[in-house]
């Protein structure tokens, strides 16, 4: 159960990090109550896996699936760069979180 709050931690961080970026600064009424709304749900998620995961792991793969779903969101949605070193460095993520996961007892 753990690792399902904690996915839905890390879906819910790509989305207060995209709602951030549409609240342009905090001054769009609605994508700021979006990305408040779900960072306290991430948090909340987070908090509640780390009951019985490891800090490192939770922590880790957290911020690591929320960066690497930010990157992909950028891209699809945003139009961001999606250059060879950019893919490569967030296969390296991917990489890393799934040595983390398969690494904890």
């Amino acid at each position: 159960m753990a690792w399902v709050l904690l996915g839905v931690a890390g879906l819910l961080e790509i989305v207060w990090a995209f709602t951030m970026k549409q609240s342009d600064g905090f001054t769009r009424l609605w994508p700021s109550l979006i990305t408040l709304v779900a960072m306290l749900g991430s948090f909340a998620l987070l908090s509640m896996a780390m009951r019985s995961l490891p800090l490192g792991t939770a922590y880790t793969i957290w911020t690591g699936s929320g960066a690497v779903g930010a990157f992909a969101v950028g891209i699809a949605v945003l139009g961001e760069a999606a250059s060879p070193a950019r893919i490569a460095a967030a296969i390296l993520i991917v990489a890393g979180l799934a040595l983390m996961k398969l690494s904890t007892p």
